[in-house]
């Protein structure tokens, strides 16, 4: 999952970009309005954390520019404007969550689930293909009920291809969704990081779940091939 926090407090920004980090997410970070709408212009997010008071331009000019031409991206609001009235304008200007500072991480990260797992069915937070499972609360993946040890970029990888299970998946999709914007689009890196996750299936499984279609993508299957 590739993620935007757009927040001033460098301090808050960091030390929320390091605990999502922890968690498997890629993340971006920006400090202002105008760089906030150049990267949401440039880059493709499954989630905004956006705060409301921003230099250059303010969150809800932010919000509202976004929503003249993207209506389907997640925004979840991080704002110490608590009032009801806030909450509401956020709301109908566009947003799809709104929590108030201070917080406790476990509460965004729980919101942030919600939000972008929103569209895929669940069980108890669970995804599911064959018998490999991904837990999105624990952020952890078995195969076969064997525990998987696996590095943030190869969960973030089968995370994103369980939640895209039945279509085949590009390199560039991929790129777009588990990696931050500092990777060079000519980069072997996922090429390396999916062929490690697949032999780990591999053993896992006794097969590998994921096949390649020439010039589609990376397809997960739950049957053996």
């Amino acid at each position: 999952m590739h993620l935007l926090i757009v927040e001033d407090e460098r301090a808050l920004c960091d030390t929320i970009a390091r605990s999502l980090r922890r968690s498997a997410y890629s993340v971006d970070c920006c400090f202002d309005g105008e760089k906030a709408l150049e990267l949401l212009d440039t880059e493709r997010y499954d989630l905004v954390l956006l705060d409301l008071n921003l230099p250059k331009k303010d969150g809800m000019t932010v919000l509202r520019t976004l929503r003249q031409t993207d209506r389907e991206t997640p925004v979840l609001i991080l704002s110490a404007r608590s009032e009801v009235a806030d909450k509401v304008e956020g709301l109908d200007a566009g947003a799809n969550d709104y929590l108030a500072k201070p917080f406790h991480l476990a509460e965004l990260e729980a919101r942030i689930r919600s939000l972008t797992l929103r569209q895929f069915t669940q069980q108890d937070g669970r995804l599911t293909c064959g018998s490999l499972t991904f837990d999105t609360r624990a952020r952890t993946a078995c195969a076969g009920g064997q525990a998987l040890t696996l590095t943030r970029k190869e969960t973030g990888i089968l995370e994103y291809l369980m939640l895209h299970q039945g279509r085949p998946v590009s390199q560039e999709e991929l790129m777009e969704h588990v990696w931050d914007n500092s990777v060079d689009s000519f980069s072997n890196s996922i090429r390396v990081h999916i062929s490690a996750l697949r032999k780990k299936l591999r053993i896992a499984l006794g097969y590998d779940p994921i096949c390649n279609r020439i010039g589609e993508g990376y397809l997960l299957g739950g049957a053996a091939q």
